[in-house]
């Protein structure tokens, strides 16, 4: 069957919808794909998938297919793509090696919460279980995935792979979103059944707060005078409601990582997390909304170890994971969507009810005068403002785990919700060039830059092929100090200047650019990195032409943002 032939084909199977008659298993994980409104997947072809990418091939007019150089960037380019737009992140691997490629990135996801799917195959049916040592035989595929991420299962026919894929979506969906994982065995994955395609798919609605647990939360938020709210990656879709209920209450909104921008940094009541430490000593009621709360109960309290719940400040908390607000309990607990329970907290408040202090000048002088301070942090700084300064407040900035990424966590402005991209706390070193490539594909027409140093950068060095193939125009600064940094920094104060593993032999970045035929400039100082930049954005906004900027830096240089972050003595 031609091109021409299969497109007619497929397009009279969207019309009929229900019944499509005789077609693989493949395909119909594929069709039921489309149905489900996914336009992309991220993959790396091989023997036990071959009919997947047959039936890909197939729907090439309905979902593009962009193919990666490792298994693990198919991972996190699913990531960044959900991560950044919000829909659903795919991608697929072979099994075995290639879904413990990926793995680092599921996990990854599932830190942050995000909605990705993992579509994998398997050894032959009658060979899982028994170890016989088949090819990409692990010997508990299902089981190892089902430890990890939310949720994974099996398609053992093409007539129930609609039902499964429903049923993946829904998982990743439902309650806390999070990564799910299908995976088909090799010999299921080309037989033929008549398959079932629903026209639609029934979509759970978000849930909302229980009426009574609403008035109670307004009652003890009404009695505080010095609120503070804190948000995470739960409250991403309503950073419109968080603002009017700060507003409300004229109380600083602080954020870990996962949750930055949800208010504007440039709002009045936005603080990032060092700003927010200063008003914890005062704070008589804590309001979090889709956030573990590490910071207050971890971070501030006792650096990294875990605490009992004081039972000062009180706390009102908004999940929609049940088993997450009883891992740490509040005086109320609004269980529910984050958007509409702040919706219905809002519209609980009554203003005659309310009493709280006025604090837009201490908090307009916390924020002054913290940013005053971060300025000590040098390099760091004087690049983060010039990416802040050349990149649109709808730009991406994607963190990696280097000195200049600990420090933009709380030192560079993010001015709207999605457009901070991080691994949460999971903190897998490598994660940020592949994942910066999934959200600038996801968002073709805003600028998106990714730092990242140079031990972080060579994990997914091979994929500046993918940038180049796609025209992925992602700007990536590469800040090379020759070694893993903050190792080399904890080895020399921690432990007598005894180092080891943390010095590195990079290549000639400039040449590797000129290699992949990517956009290549050297810098030495904040002037011509500015001057770069420009040049690097402009390749990317008129050609869509990846580049590739390489900053030197002097081993040891950096200040150290621990202090920012821990609070004051930490190094």
């Amino acid at each position: 069957m031609n091109l021409s032939r299969r497109r007619l084909y497929f397009k009279s199977l969207r019309q009929k919808g229900g019944e499509v008659g005789q077609i693989t298993t493949a395909e119909a994980i594929v069709q039921t794909l489309v149905r489900q409104g996914v336009d992309t997947i991220f993959g790396l072809p091989g023997v036990q998938t071959y009919e997947l990418f047959d039936a890909l091939h197939k729907a090439q007019d309905q979902i593009n297919l962009v193919t990666v150089r490792h298994e693990q960037a198919a991972a996190y380019m699913a990531f960044g793509y959900a991560q950044s737009t919000g829909k659903v992140g795919v991608y697929t691997v072979v099994p075995g090696p290639g879904v413990l490629n990926s793995a680092a990135a599921l996990s990854t996801a599932y830190a942050c919460n995000t909605p990705v799917l993992c579509v994998t195959s398997e050894i032959n049916s009658a060979g899982i279980g028994k170890r016989h040592g088949l090819l990409h035989e692990l010997p508990d595929q299902l089981g190892t995935l089902q430890s990890f991420i939310k949720w994974a299962d099996m398609i053992n026919s093409p007539e129930e792979a609609p039902a499964k894929v429903e049923e993946a979506f829904r998982q990743m969906l439902n309650g806390q979103p999070g990564p799910v994982a299908l995976e088909t065995p090799h010999d299921i994955m080309g037989v033929r059944g008549d398959v079932d395609i629903p026209k639609s798919f029934v979509r759970s609605e978000p849930a909302e707060p229980m009426a009574g647990k609403v008035t109670e939360a307004a009652k003890l938020i009404a009695g505080a005078k010095r609120p503070m709210i804190f948000v995470g990656g739960g409250a991403k879709h309503a950073g419109e409601e968080v603002v009017e209920l700060a507003e409300r209450l004229g109380a600083p909104v602080g954020s870990y990582i996962t949750g930055r921008g949800i208010i504007p940094d440039d709002h009045p009541l936005g603080v990032t997390l060092p700003m927010a430490r200063e008003f914890w000593p005062e704070t008589d009621l804590l309001i979090g909304i889709g956030s573990r709360l590490e910071a207050p109960y971890r971070l501030w309290n006792k650096t990294m170890a875990i605490v009992e719940r004081p039972a000062e400040p009180k706390l009102v908390r908004i999940d929609v994971y049940e088993t997450e607000l009883a891992r740490l309990p509040a005086d109320v607990s609004l269980c529910g969507d984050a958007k509409l329970a702040v919706r219905s907290l809002v519209d609980a408040l009554s203003e005659e009810d309310m009493n709280f202090e006025d604090r837009n000048e201490k908090i307009a002088a916390v924020k002054a005068n913290m940013t005053e301070a971060f300025q000590a942090l040098q390099p760091q700084i004087s690049y983060l403002n010039i990416i802040r300064d050349l990149v649109p407040r709808d730009g991406f900035f994607v963190e990696e785990l280097t000195q200049i990424g600990f420090t933009s966590a709380f030192a560079y402005p993010v001015l709207e919700s999605r457009t901070y991209v991080t691994c949460g706390y999971q903190g897998t070193l490598g994660f940020g060039f592949p994942t910066a490539l999934g959200v600038k594909y996801g968002n073709p027409d805003k600028d998106v830059v990714s730092v990242t140093g140079d031990g972080g950068f060579m994990f997914g060095v091979q994929d500046l092929a993918t940038a180049a193939l796609y025209g992925i125009g992602l700007v990536t600064v590469i800040f090379n100090n020759d070694g893993y940094g903050n190792v080399r920094r904890s080895q020399e104060k921690q432990y007598d200047g005894r180092v080891i593993g943390s010095d590195l032999k990079n290549p000639d970045f400039m040449k590797l650019a000129d290699a992949f035929e990517v956009g290549g400039y050297r810098v030495e100082d904040p002037d011509s990195f500015k001057n770069a930049l420009v040049q690097a954005l402009e390749l990317s906004r008129s050609d869509n032409q990846p580049a590739l900027i390489e900053v030197v830096v002097e081993p040891g240089s950096e200040a150290a943002p621990w202090p920012f972050i821990h609070g004051p003595g930490k190094r």
